[in-house]
């Protein structure tokens, strides 16, 4: 137990889905999972154990933003041992190629955070997915038939930004192609501890085209990505 976290040890399967929203991980378990039942409940950061295709998997919010992921994520790690972490989210787009519904792998994560800065002096570690991970996300991604994208995501500390878009445009001229607020945090405390994370996401709008999509819409495509973090977590 933690002060974040009263699941007792042995409640969480090695492998977790991280959303950020604990109605999200409600809605994962209730849906997905059979037998779930709940581990934590603290702060109302909902976390869930039960079985997808007859293998063990978990599923626990985060929150939202870098901090809050980071305080879940090193406990997970460190305190409930879990070898295996899987953040399924939406995001922002940075590249009008990349379409509303289309699945955003995020193979490495750039960042304006200082969680990630100020660890490394001099060096500017780049925090990057594990490729056994993002392998077989893109390979049932594609048996799926689902467009995906897999490439650099900026994971920033910010949301609304005084200035709009100022200094985004230099992103996408390097090969940004998506915006979220946690992938970067969670893949680099995997690499410290030497654990396998990835970030998947559903793109919902584009800050570049302002395409969007509804909220039923976003529900059916949220429903597709998990079912593809769910297929990889059971098999990682």
């Amino acid at each position: 137990m933690t002060p974040h976290n009263h699941a007792k040890a042995g409640d969480y399967a090695e492998a977790v889905l991280l959303p950020g929203d604990p109605l999200r991980a409600k809605w994962i378990a209730e849906t997905f999972l059979d037998d779930a039942k709940l581990v934590n409940s603290v702060r109302n950061c909902l976390g869930y154990t039960g079985t997808y295709k007859g293998k063990r998997v978990s599923v626990q919010a985060t929150g939202m933003g870098q901090p809050s992921l980071s305080i879940y994520v090193h406990e997970l790690i460190n305190v409930y041992g879990l070898k295996t972490l899987i953040r399924v989210g939406t995001c922002g787009g940075l590249n009008a190629k990349v379409k509303v519904r289309d699945l955003i792998l995020a193979q490495a994560a750039s960042t304006d955070s200082a969680i990630v800065r100020d660890r490394f002096g001099a060096y500017n570690f780049a925090p990057i997915a594990d490729f056994g991970l993002l392998r077989a996300a893109a390979e049932k991604a594609e048996a799926r038939g689902m467009r995906y994208h897999a490439g650099n995501m900026l994971s920033s500390d910010i949301f609304y930004h005084a200035d709009g878009m100022a200094g985004y445009d230099k992103l996408p001229e390097h090969g940004v192609i998506g915006v979220e607020m946690e992938a970067a945090a969670l893949y680099t405390l995997a690499a410290r501890f030497g654990v396998r994370a990835l970030t998947i996401c559903t793109m919902t709008d584009c800050l570049i085209t302002k395409e969007e999509i509804d909220a039923n819409e976003r529900q059916t495509s949220l429903r597709e990505m998990v079912e593809v973090a769910l297929e990889v977590a059971i098999e990682a």
